[in-house]
């Protein structure tokens, strides 16, 4: 199930707003498709990250996935669980296993973001496309 209350980026991440700040992490479709999650890169405190683009990397048995900025701003906070246990992004990608914590720097991208309805639809329109 997608949860309701969070935003959705066509990259597979997934961001929850809260006040000032957005909390973000890996969609359960996106850790589903990497398989088990042995290892991630987080960025640093004060890095300043850009909306779609590399955020960090996610290495798992089946391979590396690049994760990419839902929104622009500046990270403020790391799970730093995942550096010990990244299997937790596997486990519970919407709690547990979020990534990283972000002060948005153009609130103005949060509106280009999906709601969970729009997320759904994408994702049937993406398998669709692959079974072609």
């Amino acid at each position: 199930m997608i949860p309701s209350d969070l935003k959705y980026s066509k990259e597979h991440s997934w961001v929850k707003v809260e006040q000032d700040r957005a909390v973000m992490g890996i969609t359960a479709y996106a850790q589903d498709r990497l398989g088990a999650v042995v290892y991630i890169d987080l960025p640093g405190i004060g890095e300043k990250v850009k909306q779609k683009t590399k955020m960090t990397t996610i290495e798992s048995l089946d391979g590396e996935a690049e994760i990419y900025a839902p929104v622009s701003g500046e990270v403020i906070e790391v799970n730093d669980n995942l550096q010990h246990s990244p299997e937790l992004i596997n486990q519970d990608p919407y709690g547990e296993g979020w990534m990283v914590v972000i002060e948005p720097s153009d609130p103005g991208e949060f509106p280009r973001l999906l709601s969970a309805e729009e997320y759904e639809r994408y994702l049937r329109t993406e398998a669709a496309v692959r079974r072609r």
